[in-house]
């Protein structure tokens, strides 16, 4: 993740340098590295490291690669002398720290650059072009000069970039449609609480019908107070969801009538003909000999949620009508009132949020 958080900062343009060096026998002499690139970044180890301060992220044993074009000029009384060439550099044991503030603002999650720093070990320069063999000892001079450029332009892009995720974040909507039915709310309300090993942030959750006054609610006390939230140093992410939540997609998919269904198909084709019940009902085979049927799912009200330590518990209230289809014509001939309690619990399977049903 961090290398590709750094590649996404390459090219680097680094500044010009200019030097004068007094030369003995030949004066002074003026050399300029121009057009200095940073095109490649390899980082050996990171790590990333929550605390009070904010988030810490280490990338260490880096190493980079520059190119650069290189010319110098000086004069003496009779004539001018001049030349020019490209150049490569190795840049070994970079060393880039970042320490990030993470602060809520008004619901919505901010990130600033509280510390950074580069930090360059070594670095060979290699010439090419002109007479290279020459001035490779005098471009030395430029080594101290071109490890200060790296370090400070990959520090300020680094804040730059940060400074640009902030805007991003800034800008990312307060609600999230799910569907064509609802919206989340995605309001930050609690947190971000950071520890030596975690970091937790809370979210409003709630779902609100698409049109309506978008809801919000805070749960009595915060889901980031329970240390079980991430009690598991081996989890990488860890999810927590209120059981208010649940509720809030329950009530919104009923008021929109989405939870109700017929059902006049299915794999064993028999269960909907008469002709399969005609030992269950009689009277109904007798009266609709050979007819299809339908399964009419009726919920009487928004199904019950409750998140308890074995799973998920819901409770559904619903009429199931058993119709008939005589001659094109659905006939309601039966009607069963059910209370239907289902548990099951979320997991992570692969790559995918799944829920099972038990």
């Amino acid at each position: 993740m961090i290398n590709s958080a750094i590649s996404n900062l390459i090219p680097l343009n680094l500044p010009d340098i200019e030097q004068t060096v007094q030369i003995p026998l030949v004066g002074k002499v003026k050399m300029v590295v121009s057009n200095i690139v940073i095109y490649n970044v390899q980082v050996v180890r990171s790590f990333v490291k929550s605390g009070d301060l904010g988030l810490t992220i280490v990338a260490s044993g880096a190493t980079a690669d520059l190119r650069f074009d290189w010319s110098y000029k000086y004069s003496t009384w009779f004539f001018d002398i001049s030349d020019s060439g490209v150049a490569s550099v190795k840049v070994e044991g970079m060393e880039i720290g970042l320490t990030l503030g993470l602060k809520n603002e008004q619901g919505t999650l901010s990130v600033s650059p509280l510390d950074c720093g580069c930090y360059v070990n070594y670095l060979s320069i290699i010439l090419d072009g002109g007479a290279s063999w020459l001035y490779q000892g005098i471009v030395d001079f430029f080594s101290e000069d071109i490890a200060y450029a790296v370090e400070d332009t990959v520090t300020s892009k680094v804040k730059e970039a940060v400074i640009q995720l902030d805007s991003v974040i800034q800008s990312l909507p307060k609600q999230v449609s799910f569907g064509d039915t609802a919206t989340i709310n995605v309001t930050v309300t609690d947190g971000p609480i950071m520890s030596s090993t975690s970091l937790l942030i809370g979210i409003d959750g709630l779902f609100t019908q698409i049109g309506n006054e978008v809801t919000s609610s805070r749960y009595g006390n915060s889901l980031l107070s329970s240390s079980s939230v991430c009690d598991n140093p081996m989890k990488m992410v860890a999810i927590s969801v209120h059981e208010d939540v649940l509720n809030s997609a329950s009530l919104v998919y009923f008021n929109a009538n989405k939870i109700s269904w017929i059902v006049d198909n299915l794999p064993d084709q028999k269960l909907l003909n008469t002709s399969g019940w005609r030992f269950i009902i009689p009277k109904l085979y007798k009266e609709f000999p050979n007819d299809g049927m339908s399964l009419n799912f009726t919920i009487l009200s928004p199904p019950t949620i409750k998140v308890e330590n074995e799973g998920i518990v819901a409770t559904v209230k619903s009429d199931v009508f058993i119709n008939v289809v005589d001659a094109g014509e659905v006939i309601p001939v039966a009607c069963i009132t059910m209370d239907i309690e289902a548990s099951g619990f979320a997991g992570i399977s692969a790559s995918t949020l799944a829920g099972f049903s038990s």
